[in-house]
């Protein structure tokens, strides 16, 4: 990299030299690329601080539709050519990207106090305000010890047992012997699960227009136009978000009267020993969260796994052999805790296709990041998945390799951030173990049921609009299994 000065000595650009490294995509190395930087503020005098490299991209998208297109893709080529602290304009802001396990771990430990969950509020608080990770301090540390009461091990073993059912009921009855699109059949099913779940119910009539709902707020959260205008996806997450408060408000009264162990009366109920609580503003509030937490993540990894073991039948092959093992029984929590490739094949499709490739902050005070000097009020991007592919942890990082989270290689101990698909520091995910079984009893039932097989070079696109979604529903075909 090359240093531009002024006649004082200020740095004001940088002309970028960095080669393309291995492992990048050429095109999308030399499309992100920015030939040159600007400095993204300049730090104090004698700080000892560099200023961020970066660019803006076009005018008032910036980069956004980049990293629409290519997603994680498109953080580790600006990573490969800019280092671990860079920053781009996203959304209609300057954003600083965090990506490799050293910068990743040092905003999401937060050691200074200077990341705050504000990231995450300025793209979603409209959709779902006052969700657990849209909260700091205090107020998220007593919010999160009474959520802590709703995923204790017994009420995990007992959202698992509530899972089972409905995915033996549903999967069996998969059409076989046609191409079908995966994944909106995967997300019909999880918020089946969801619905049962979390509130005791079953997918009615209104499950569709719930479903969207979701939907049309997770899509918002990235809109360039966030104003309430005719048309728009921010419109649509706003009418999104109403209809799901009357949906939880409508059966709140309810679960506040029973004695439920599903999710929603669970947090109804919820108090920590000191007698916190939530509001009926809060369950409604982490209800809408949750909700869309649960089924959208299990519904990516589902998709994403079911790809992986159609485009490796070795490995689809191992496991259905174990999953055939366990009989024909209704699998308990240790069960299917007992699959142990379904469990590598897991960890590596959360390592290829993490569900949720990014994480937002925003800064409250000026603070240093890996001796780069960022401003307060900073919107920060960590960007996880880019460690997932570092070659410097992971042997050939591209490729499928379930052993790679096997003894003796256990590649993912490398470090601390090198795979980070629940996030982490205070804000990592309480629902990362009941989300993982009911991805492993999703797998199991369709094992048990069908092989699943893909087109000869066939590769997911995935749409990272929202969260990551394939942009032509995964097509897959489910074949019987032998007699």
């Amino acid at each position: 990299m090359s240093l531009v000065r002024t006649a004082t000595g200020e740095r004001l650009s940088s002309v970028v030299l960095t080669p393309m490294p291995a492992g990048v995509d050429r095109r999308l190395f030399e499309k992100t690329r920015p030939r040159r930087t600007e400095p993204l503020a300049l730090p104090p005098a004698g700080s000892g601080l560099e200023p961020v490299p970066g660019d803006a991209g076009p005018p008032v998208i910036g980069h956004t539709l980049s990293y629409i297109r290519y997603g994680s893709a498109f953080t580790r080529a600006r990573h490969a050519a800019l280092g671990p602290v860079s920053w781009c304009g996203f959304v209609g802001e300057h954003v600083v990207i965090a990506a490799g396990p050293d910068a990743t771990h040092e905003v999401l430990t937060n050691p200074d106090k200077a990341y705050s969950q504000d990231g995450w509020r300025f793209l979603v608080d409209d959709f779902f305000h006052r969700g657990l990770m849209l909260l700091d301090g205090d107020d998220h540390r007593v919010h999160r010890r009474v959520m802590q009461e709703a995923f204790t091990a017994p009420r995990i073993r007992g959202y698992v047992d509530r899972t089972v059912p409905v995915l033996r009921e549903e999967i069996p009855s998969w059409p076989r012997g046609q191409q079908l699109r995966i994944y909106p059949m995967l997300k019909r099913l999880t918020l089946d699960v969801a619905t049962h779940v979390f509130m005791d119910d079953r997918s009615g009539p209104e499950a569709e227009a719930v479903n969207q709902a979701f939907m049309d707020c997770v899509q918002a959260a990235s809109s360039i136009v966030r104003h309430d205008l005719p048309g728009t996806r921010y419109r649509a997450g706003l009418r999104g978000r109403a209809l799901l408060e009357r949906y939880f408000r409508a059966a709140l009264p309810a679960k506040r009267a029973g004695e439920g162990d599903d999710l929603f009366s669970v947090l109804c109920r919820a108090r920590t020993p000191e007698g916190e609580a939530f509001t009926d503003d809060d369950v409604v509030n982490h209800m809408i969260f949750l909700m869309m937490a649960a089924h959208d993540t299990s519904t990516i990894t589902s998709a994403a796994a079911a790809y992986y073991l159609a485009a490796n039948p070795e490995w689809q092959e191992k496991a259905r052999a174990e999953s055939l093992a366990l009989g024909d029984g209704p699998p308990d929590l240790a069960a299917l805790q007992s699959l142990g490739t379904l469990d590598l094949v897991i960890k590596e499709s959360l390592r290829l296709a993490a569900p949720v490739p990014v994480v937002m902050r925003r800064t409250v005070k000026d603070t240093a990041l890996l001796g780069h000097f960022v401003p307060a009020g900073q919107l920060v991007m960590a960007a996880g998945a880019t460690n997932h592919h570092d070659p410097a942890i992971w042997t050939a990082p591209d490729v499928f390799d379930p052993e790679r989270f096997a003894e003796p290689r256990r590649e993912d101990k490398a470090h601390r951030d090198a795979w980070i698909p629940f996030g982490g520091g205070v804000h990592k995910c309480l629902g990362m173990l009941f989300g993982s079984l009911e991805v492993t009893a999703i797998l199991h039932e369709l094992l048990r049921n069908h092989r699943i097989t893909v087109a000869p070079g066939y590769e997911p696109r995935w749409d990272n609009t929202s969260l990551p979604v394939p942009a032509d529903g995964l097509p897959l075909h489910l074949e019987p299994l032998p007699t």
